[in-house]
């Protein structure tokens, strides 16, 4: 108790009286605030919401908006809608707002028919009014003209913009050269506006250069659009991703540019801190391979491995094109087992680039085995596929192994399609198999697909050579039928059939119908 006393004491006075004042003035502060509260309670407000001056100008406002816009919807197509707007406000004794006249040019812009009030107002709005008239309507106003294809009046109200005391601002800027790039102006005409709008106070930013940048890349222009990026690096801006993904493409997409120029191109970016995707590489190593420049797309995915970039399957897919359309059939071969090694699973596309080139090595065999392999690893093959492998089978007149080929495919499931039926009757005319060419083009013709004229006049003279005048006949009725003109091989051979013969009545009769349609 006597060490209570002595810290009680030991407390300074000042904090002492502090303390004290402060449990006093809250117990007052307290009685005061239920004294407050039913006074409160009790007492009427003394003064009536609306009887401020705001809130009345507020709500006169309201009301006078609420008129313009019914009078608005109410009135003729044609009405004067400035007239409509003046005397909605004057009927309560307000003047008209910013956004009161923003209403009145939206709904003059949807109708054509009234566009030629919109200087009408616009001159009301310099001439009578003292507001700032907000820069949102002007953007609005350039982008309308943009989309109308009247451009030189939204050059016109973006430099009348200080005239109505609106201080343009990056936002309408932007606007007007989005306009001007979407028309496909001149960009002198741009350059001009640029320069123009240095002396508004309007200085142009990042977002500015992206526009016209985009603007040349889709004018092919991409050595411009990457002067102008580097233009926008130097003067503090950061690089966007984006942007230097769409100048790749456009370079890669430009038939005059250079493997050599898009390769230092992607090298500056790199130094700039730009870090190229997948998509990138695939659209540099596509340019090169659509150039038949496979050694130099190989480089390219080379430089790409080294600098720790892990390249996919799509890739790999397009060099081992590229080098295959070269006949760099080693390389292809490396690049190949590479890609194997990576543990990178081969999809359908190298397969097919694959196959490809094993038909053009004369490795056919191996092409067949590749089949097998692609099922085994879960790849099925395609239309495509086959049809590579047949082509050079019937190329090469092993006619048994198409045969073979095309029965496996039938076993899977697999329709043959028109080209396949053509090449295999093409290959059985060459062979001499006229039976089988002609079950096989009556197979095809089943199943709704028409012939070439080429394979019908392989198949005529065929018949005609082994003294099948009247199967000659008949499926030159059928070419007729069909719509297909017999070529001068079928008519030769008919002709020298005929001689052996002597049917000129069969002749005559197809002839007739040939020439001038089956009579009913």
């Amino acid at each position: 108790m006597l060490m209570l006393r002595q810290s009680v004491r030991g407390i300074p006075i000042s904090l002492h009286r502090i303390i004290h004042s402060s449990s006093r003035s809250f117990s007052a502060r307290t009685k005061a605030s239920v004294n407050n509260y039913y006074l409160r309670k009790k007492r009427k407000c003394p003064f009536s919401p609306y009887k401020t001056k705001w809130q009345e100008t507020f709500f006169t406002h309201q009301l006078a908006v609420q008129k313009l816009v019914e009078s608005t919807h109410k009135s003729p197509k044609k009405t004067n809608l400035l007239s409509v707007l003046i005397d909605s406000f004057a009927a309560y004794k307000c003047e008209p707002t910013p956004n009161a006249y923003f209403f009145i040019l939206r709904t003059l812009t949807k109708n054509p028919s009234t566009w030629d009030q919109i200087p009408q107002v616009l001159d009301h709005i310099h001439k009578v009014e003292n507001f700032e008239t907000p820069e949102y309507i002007f953007t609005y106003l350039i982008k309308f003209y943009g989309y109308s294809n009247m451009t030189p009046l939204a050059v016109e109200v973006f430099f009348t913009m200080p005239a109505f005391k609106c201080n343009p601002s990056v936002k309408s800027l932007n606007t007007l050269i989005w306009v001007l790039c979407k028309n496909k102006y001149d960009f002198k005409m741009v350059l001009l506006v640029l320069v123009k709008s240095q002396f508004m106070n309007i200085w142009v930013e990042e977002s500015t250069f992206k526009i016209l940048i985009r603007a040349l890349c889709r004018n092919g222009k991409g050595n411009n659009a990457v002067d102008l990026l580097n233009l926008m690096v130097d003067s503090g801006f950061d690089l966007d991703r984006k942007i230097c993904s769409l100048i790749l493409c456009t370079m890669c997409a430009q038939k005059e540019c250079e493997g050599v120029e898009i390769l230092d191109v992607l090298d500056k970016m790199r130094e700039l801190g730009y870090s190229p995707k997948r998509v990138d590489l695939c659209n540099v190593i596509r340019f090169y391979v659509k150039n038949r420049k496979g050694v130099e797309a190989l480089e390219v995915l080379s430089k790409l491995k080294m600098s720790g970039m892990v390249p996919d399957i799509v890739c790999y897919n397009l060099v081992l094109n590229g080098l295959l359309l070269e006949g760099e059939y080693e390389s292809a071969d490396e690049v190949f087992d590479e890609m194997l090694v990576l543990g990178l699973v081969p999809d359908i596309v190298t397969y097919n680039v694959y196959i490809n080139g094993l038909c053009k090595q004369n490795k056919v065999d191996e092409a067949v085995r590749m089949l097998g392999c692609m099922e085994e690893l879960g790849c099925k093959p395609e239309m495509n596929t086959y049809y590579t492998i047949l082509e050079d089978l019937c190329r090469r007149g092993m006619l048994s192994s198409a045969k073979e080929v095309c029965g496996n495919m039938k076993l899977k499931g697999l329709q043959l399609n028109s080209l396949i039926y053509d090449i295999l009757v093409n290959c059985m005319i060459r062979e001499g198999e006229v039976e089988e060419a002609c079950d096989v083009l009556g197979e095809m013709v089943g199943r709704g697909f028409v012939p070439q004229s080429i394979t019908f006049d392989g198949l005529v003279h065929l018949l005609c050579q082994r003294g099948l005048f009247s199967e000659a006949m008949e499926l030159l009725n059928e070419m007729v039928v069909k719509s297909i003109v017999p070529g001068i091989r079928s008519w030769e051979a008919l002709v020298h059939c005929l001689s052996q013969t002597q049917n000129f009545d069969g002749f005559i009769q197809v002839s007739q119908s040939v020439l001038f349609g089956e009579e009913e």
